[in-house]
């Protein structure tokens, strides 16, 4: 079903005050994508915060562009740049979105993260995983045909053999097929399952790391439709999600300023849950927000 022709009756924002959001939206977003850019100029990028940027894809410029969502029009805002009139139209003086100009494909990629989001809130989370997403993606790091993705920057906190000794020691419980895929060959067997592309539906929980801190990427694919206020406080937790994804990893980031979450400690380990329920609990209203915003823009 198609969803309104547009989004109405807005709420309209006067020129100054438009402008005044989307500055302020810029200077926030450019802390991060200008020192991104150097280092990436400089060919040396931080494994934390870049992984944002590359995992991701989406491009600085896109993080810096204000979009202002369903439900507000804008005052003297001129399509060009800024406001594609693929996605936007005016009405009466004002600029709002227009939904009805979405391609198939769009409302393809925004219902497929509607239908995430909702299998995803239904589900009960899920914890006890300890980050072993990333022990595994080095494990037999140093055998042939390993590979050991931060080694340039990053020394492992344990010795080779210790890391693989570690991740053969118990069991994985990684439901998530994006961190899965990138596991080395020979820990694979060691999940309790065997995450596939076509199974995200059925597997991926609001406890897990990798999917909350996916509310960005979701938030970046549903752009600019569901608003950079959204797709900002997803980048912000997505960043906190990511650091604890890497003190808690077999990789020593003290070089980068964070001490270890030692998971291969019984104190680590409770050290690692507890933070990751508060993760989960802090994504929940973000998971919230975005279905609310993709069900007013496609309908039921």
């Amino acid at each position: 079903m198609l969803g309104p022709a547009t989004i109405s009756p807005p709420s309209v924002l006067a020129y100054a005050e438009w402008q005044r959001l989307a500055a302020e939206h810029r200077e926030r977003a450019e802390a991060w994508t200008q020192p991104y850019r150097t280092r990436r100029a400089a060919g040396v990028l931080h494994p934390i915060y870049d992984f944002l940027f590359i995992y991701y894809r989406n491009k600085p410029a896109q993080l810096e562009q204000w979009h202002p969502g369903p439900d507000v029009g804008l005052e003297s805002a001129p399509l060009g740049e800024s406001f594609k009139p693929e996605h936007y139209r005016i009405e009466s003086g004002v600029t709002v979105l227009a939904p009805d100009q979405m391609t198939a494909a769009t409302r393809h990629r925004l219902d497929m993260a509607r239908q995430l989001c909702r299998s995803v809130s239904e589900r009960p989370p899920a914890f006890g995983c300890f980050g072993m997403h990333e022990w595994a993606m080095v494990y037999r790091g140093d055998a042939t045909g390993g590979e050991v993705r931060h080694a340039e920057r990053l020394p492992l906190r344990l010795s080779q053999e210790a890391t693989d000794a570690f991740v053969r020691s118990r069991p994985i419980q990684c439901s998530h097929f994006d961190a899965f895929r990138f596991f080395n060959p020979g820990a694979k067997d060691f999940n309790r399952m065997q995450p596939r592309k076509e199974t995200r539906l059925e597997l991926e929980q609001c406890g897990c790391l990798h999917t909350n801190m996916d509310l960005y990427k979701l938030a970046a694919q549903c752009m600019p439709w569901v608003g950079s206020a959204v797709l900002w406080r997803c980048f912000e937790f997505a960043l906190t999600a990511r650091q604890l994804d890497m003190q808690a990893s077999p990789y020593d980031c003290r070089s980068l300023g964070f001490e270890a979450v030692k998971v291969e400690t019984p104190e680590g380990k409770r050290e690692y849950e507890r933070r990751q329920r508060e993760l989960s609990e802090s994504a929940r209203p973000l998971r919230t927000a975005l279905l609310e915003r993709l069900d007013t823009l496609l309908g039921d």
